[in-house]
């Protein structure tokens, strides 16, 4: 491909001189913010009470960020493109603020801090400051849909962000210490899933400027041969922008800004003209410009620009220091404020004409608030996709099997607005009836025999739980829906990456123009304790103790028990806001305990009594069994009927979990049940046996403030597993039929002595479900074809 750039034509002098004053003031707004308190426009001598007293902020990485942020507004407006960028050194915070403040957006959207000297003041002084705004790129920012505190996620967000926009381009920075992360390294290969006649474009820009915090970073010192290769490898054609000499490096990065739009261009072109969609080597651009660009050279003698010492803030001293006071001043000065900013201290007219007008400003894109494009989804009445129970417990159906073909209709529903997100694992978690009507995205080569492959699929699968997290992320922030299915032990992968989004959705609830974005939904199959043929490696269910953590305005974990219950809860969830919902559900063949009218109800109740398995008769029982999750709820059920069997005057209460937040008090979670009303179902006095999918503690944790507190007894899965067989992986963990017995046997007063024949009993048949599984390798049928007789219930012969 022939690569030669006309430099000299893409700017006149002109465009030139206005192009680099716009550059100035951006970096003039930058060091203002970090360093200035007063005195913003330097009417009079920096004294040491104009300055901070505390620095904070990034500097090394701005004045690159400030770079790009002027040339893509060149090209918006040269092209009435439609834009957006994703920052990926977010640290460089103060930079995107200065754009946004540039071009009006910051004002607009806080009235306080108008285009004048008192709003410039206030500007200032709101950066990293107690009561005002965060250092990074973050959720007060507008345009950001991305903060980039946490590095390696730029790129997968930018993605998901063009799938489904087509005239959108999406330009990515990613800083060179980003690019030393795992996520982001893996990000490169997105392109494989964006399809260019439907989907927008992406704009990587990856800026070197040599240096992390400390160090020397690992793309900027690898030959330049080596790093081209390296791109090239992953699919895109690598344009290379160098230097320190701003007119020579403004009109290279304008030129190279030039011929990548027109390829981009190009490429949509091709696609969109009805032939064959394949994979284009999509334009991306190097940047090599010095960390720290435009600010000191030297300070105490020792090299800053350039170096890693300008990663944050270059002089630290200028309170106390009157060398560094003054270089500072040196520095601000060498901006010329006084062309740039009038007598009331807004840009001149010159700066404020150069950016873009109205929504094509990339801080004022309506897709970078996404609440503001979101529609709802049109969703097909999930009770008809439901399963008779004649009875309770009858048929045997998997859960997620059942989801499927509503997942289906789903996709067909919203060929625009919805994307069904898993690695490598959506037929595994059996919702492969999504292939009826879709395939897996790709645009890469195929060979016979592969399955499902299509430009159009509407299915995200990569073996790359950070990517489907970033692609979701990306796709939600930017007004679609989407659900993300995974095996329940390796959605761990992203745990940092839900607490990015958590924080996202806790801090924009309070910022009155982000409207609400669609939640994420987690469906997590495949769970700990059906992954007894992969083996202890797959068994974890610590996720949703690590989702508890977060804000409890954010978010909501459910445990369906059947197929019924776990569609009317994912019918909620995809109708549902601003949440982070997981949803834990068995993908093999299960009991289904509910009616559709009662799986409804429960739902909607998040924890009730079943009147069916219980015999209390309406009066206090002597027991409550509790269950929460499709395993313990059939282990619960089965240890109901063996107390019946065996001391039928025993008043057994059973409640089953959904919703696991009612647990909390109301004063804790806005799904939380009173203390009354919890005391009404758990009574206040009696033993619960609590039967629960994940870590016991849990549940002691949610609970902990209840009257009935000391009498909770919780068996659930306690780090013990292996490949072994269904019911074997229970006994492990005591979460098996005979040890619920054997606790109610154990808790309820006066009740040890009378029974303890049948404790005994208990205890044998543990053994001699153990003893067959060694003999046969499979769980004796006695145990694995149990199912429940309504007849045993003796108030309903």
């Amino acid at each position: 491909m022939d690569t030669a750039l006309d430099v000299r034509s893409a700017l006149t002098d002109d465009e030139l001189r206005r192009l680099d004053a716009y550059w100035r003031a951006a970096n003039y707004l930058t060091v203002g913010q970090i360093y200035l308190l007063g005195n913003p426009l330097l009417r009079e001598p920096l004294t040491p009470d104009d300055i901070k007293p505390r620095l904070l902020g990034h500097w090394g990485t701005s004045p690159g960020l400030n770079l790009i942020y002027a040339h893509l507004n060149r090209v918006i407006v040269a092209r009435d493109l439609d834009a957006m960028l994703v920052t990926g050194p977010g640290h460089g915070g103060p930079a995107i603020v200065a754009n946004t403040w540039l071009e009006g957006t910051w004002s607009e959207r806080y009235h306080d801090v108008a285009r004048d000297e008192v709003g410039m003041a206030k500007l200032f002084r709101q950066f990293s400051f107690p009561g005002g705004i965060p250092s990074h790129v973050a959720a007060d920012v507008p345009g950001s849909i991305h903060e980039g505190g946490e590095l390696g996620y730029a790129l997968s967000h930018a993605y998901g962000a063009a799938f489904d926009h087509p005239d959108l381009v999406v330009a990515c920075v990613i800083g060179d210490g980003e690019a030393e992360t795992g996520p982001l390294a893996g990000s490169w290969l997105s392109d494989v899933f964006l399809n260019p006649a439907r989907d927008g474009a992406v704009l990587p820009i990856l800026h070197l400027n040599g240096y992390k915090i400390a160090n020397p970073t690992v793309l900027a010192r690898i030959p330049e041969a080596d790093l081209l290769d390296l791109m090239r490898g992953s699919g895109y054609q690598p344009y290379v922008v160098a230097g320190d000499d701003p007119v020579v490096v403004h009109r290279t990065l304008a030129a190279t800004m030039d011929r990548v739009l027109d390829e981009i261009a190009e490429i949509r072109r091709r696609a969109r003209s009805g032939g064959v969609v394949e994979r284009p080597r999509w334009p991306m651009i190097i940047l090599r410009t010095p960390k720290g660009w435009t600010g000191p050279q030297e300070v105490d003698g020792v090299q800053v620009e350039g170096t890693y010492r300008a990663h944050q803030v270059p002089l630290s001293g200028v309170r106390d220091n009157p060398a560094h006071l003054a270089e500072l001043e040196r520095w601000l000065r060498g901006y010329r404020p006084e062309e740039l900013f009038d007598a009331t201290g807004a840009p001149v007219e010159e700066l404020r004409t150069l950016p873009p007008r109205g929504d094509r400003r990339m801080s004022a894109n309506p897709v970078t608030n996404g609440g503001v494009v979101l529609r709802d989804l049109a969703l097909p009445d999930f009770r008809d996709y439901g399963v008779d129970v004649p009875e309770p417990g009858q048929p045997m159906a998997g859960a997620t099997g059942v989801l499927g073909p509503w997942i289906r209709d789903v996709i067909s529903a919203n060929p625009e607005t919805f994307r069904l997100f898993g690695p490598d694992e959506v037929a595994s978690n059996r919702l492969g009836a999504a292939f009826e009507v879709t395939g897996r995205a790709w645009v890469a080569a195929t060979v016979p025999g592969d399955d499902h492959l299509s430009p159009d699929g509407r299915v995200m699968e990569v073996l790359s739980e950070h990517l489907c997290q970033g692609w979701l992320e990306g796709y939600l922030l930017t007004g679609r829906h989407g659900v993300f299915t995974s095996y329940e032990a390796f959605i761990h992968i992203v745990d940092s990456m839900l607490n990015q989004h958590a924080k996202w959705l806790k801090v924009t609830r309070a910022i009155p123009w982000r409207q609400p974005i669609a939640s994420l939904n987690y469906l997590l199959s495949s769970h700990v304790w059906r992954q007894d043929h992969n083996g202890f490696s797959h068994q974890d269910p610590g996720f949703i103790d690590h989702v508890v953590n977060k804000k409890a305005e954010v978010v909501r974990i459910y445990l369906p028990p059947d197929a019924n219950t776990l569609l009317a809860t994912m019918d909620h969830c995809l109708r549902s806001r601003h949440y982070i919902n997981v949803v834990v559900a068995g993908k093999q063949p299960a009991p289904n305990w509910l009616t559709m009218t009662e799986a409804i109800q429960h739902t909607r109740r998040g924890l009730g009594i079943w009147e069916w398995a219980s015999n209390d008769g309406g009066i206090e029982p002597d027991v409550v069994l509790a269950c929460c999750g499709d395993v313990p709820t059939l282990e619960t059920l089965a240890a109901v009927e063996l107390l019946r069997q065996h001391l039928p005057d025993l008043r057994v209460r059973l409640v089953n979990v959904v919703d696991l937040m009612r647990l909390q008090t109301d004063t804790e979670h806005p799904h939380g049940l009173t203390d009354n009303e919890f005391d009404t179902i758990f009574t206040q006095d009696r033993p619960i046996i609590f039967a629960y999918h994940g870590y016991p503690w849990l549940i002691h944790r949610l609970t902990y403030r209840r009257n009935n507190h000391e009498n909770l007894h919780v068996r659930g899965y306690k780090e013990e597993g292996t490949t072994t067989t269904p019911f074997d992986m229970v006994m492990l963990n005591d979460l098996d039929r005979f040890h619920l017995v054997i606790d109610v046997i154990d808790r309820v007063p006066g009740l040890a002595a009378r029974a303890a024949h049948l404790r005994q009993r208990m205890v044998d048949a543990r053994q001699a479900a153990r003893d067959y599984t060694r003999r046969y390798g499979e769980d004796d049928p006695e145990v694995a074809e149990w199912r429940w007789v309504r007849e045993t219930d003796p108030t309903n012969p």
